[in-house]
């Protein structure tokens, strides 16, 4: 059964050793280093029960494989199958009746304060304090289809945010369509949720995919939703807290910079759109949400890691069935080198899947293609390849004026074109090759001296 809300995963990974709480003062400042300090340890997540607010902050819940685990409560052999098999089957959310949990506490006009809320400011450099782990909800002013995704907000004073959307992914299309309009988009920053709702956000669908469906298929029972108090949209009926806003698209303020996905901070003080708070709605003792982004790795690759991967293989295998696995590498914040294993069927058919991934939506700068042979999660096979099955001349292929991934800081316009490098690893088709010199059986093979 899916988790009915945030504090229900929350008791599961207390109960499994992988939640533990703080409750000596930490100031907002160093939640970040609190942070990184329990990821390099692969530590339980971080429940901060004194940071100078009336609300605990908890951190950390995405930040290992083991939590991705019990979030979709899988094991590791099941898990692509099931999310894969669950995908297929959307389910369309339901709407509450009556009082629901996330409005328990309603604030507007001169209630609404965001300086109460136990918003981090990550490392020194970032722009201000930044609420990294709310999910953005805003809908497609034409098609009325709803979007979910993380969105990063950075405070500015008592009822406004500063904000990134870049203009290629959804709730950027959102805002620009808006524009088009002259209508005021509005959008909805919700925090605490039922974990598969998170790694909702991560998929990778079309812009006419209703990503509440896709969330009741993860999580096999559909979404509840309210809709909200000053604006018109609905965000999951047991949320923590609910930041309810319009966008003032010509009020424009500093935003930035933020330690981002890529490990480098973006462009500094750029003018962003202003998001004005029409409402602060939460829970009765509310949980509040902080996630750790910055040089890889982190919370925030871990949480895009199991989306990502059942995403760009089930796009892949639509269109070559021959493609066995795919590695997203976590150091490259997932999408930007990736390796593909593959037996060609015929010549050049690894050059059209070098276009295809480099095409997708991830916007890959390096795609290395190799044979089945090969464990694309291990990166001294994938270099033994690349090392002696790839001719340079001929196999390395540079792709001009390709798509410019997110927040690539070698390319500072997000308006400007990239490059992209495919290598084909694949021993040559229909060439002679020399047999590979291993010692077959030895994983079979019993040796009680060292078998412990």
């Amino acid at each position: 059964m899916p988790y009915q809300d945030f504090r229900e995963f929350l008791a599961v990974l207390r109960k499994e050793g992988e939640l533990v709480d703080v409750d000596r003062h930490v100031p907002l400042d160093d939640v970040g280093k609190a942070l990184k300090k329990a990821y390099e340890k692969q530590a339980p997540a971080l429940m901060f029960n004194d940071t100078g607010s009336s609300m605990p902050l908890v951190g950390g819940i995405y930040s290992t494989r083991r939590k991705a685990l019990l979030a979709f409560e899988a094991e590791e052999g099941t898990l692509l199958g099931t999310i894969t098999a669950r995908l297929n089957n959307r389910i369309p959310p339901v709407y509450a009746e009556g009082p629901s949990p996330c409005q328990e506490v309603v604030l507007t006009g001169d209630q609404i304060d965001l300086g109460k809320l136990p918003i981090p400011t990550y490392s020194p450099k970032d722009g201000g304090p930044y609420i990294t782990a709310g999910i953005t909800v805003s809908v497609d002013p034409e098609t009325s289809v709803p979007d979910i995704g993380h969105y990063r907000f950075m405070y500015l004073d008592k009822n406004r945010m500063s904000f990134l959307a870049e203009p290629n992914h959804r709730f950027g299309k959102n805002l620009a369509k808006h524009r088009a309009t002259g209508r005021r988009p509005q959008g909805a920053l919700v925090i605490g949720v039922d974990p598969v709702i998170a790694y909702t956000c991560q998929f990778k669908v079309s812009d006419t995919t209703d990503d509440w469906e896709v969330a009741g298929a993860l999580r096999d029972r559909p979404v509840e939703l309210v809709r909200c108090k000053t604006i018109d949209l609905a965000v999951p009926a047991t949320a923590e807290v609910v930041i309810e806003f319009e966008v003032d698209l010509d009020e424009t303020h500093r935003e930035g910079p933020l330690g981002e996905h890529t490990g480098y901070y973006d462009a500094t003080g750029r003018g962003q759109p202003a998001a004005v708070v029409t409402a602060i709605t939460h829970r009765r003792n509310p949980i509040f949400q902080a996630l750790l982004t910055g040089k890889p790795v982190t919370e925030n690759h871990i949480l895009k890691q199991v989306p990502l991967e059942v995403s760009f293989t089930n796009f892949m295998k639509s269109r070559f069935p021959n493609v066995e696995k795919i590695s997203l590498r976590l150091s490259t914040s997932l999408s930007n080198y990736i390796v593909i294993a593959m037996k060609p069927r015929f010549a050049g058919e690894v050059r059209q899947v070098m276009m295809t991934a480099i095409s997708s939506e991830l916007r890959p700068k390096w795609v290395v293609i190799v044979d089945p042979d090969i464990d694309v999660h291990n990166p001294s096979d994938v270099e033994w390849a690349m090392a002696f099955r790839v001719r340079p001349r001929h196999d390395v292929v540079v792709f001009d004026d390709t798509p410019r991934a997110g927040c690539d800081p070698s390319v500072s316009d997000p308006y400007a074109t990239s490059s992209a490098v495919g290598i084909d690893a694949t021993i040559p088709l229909g060439e002679p090759f020399p047999d590979v010199a291993d010692v077959p059986g030895w994983q079979e093979f019993e040796l009680p001296e060292i078998d412990r």
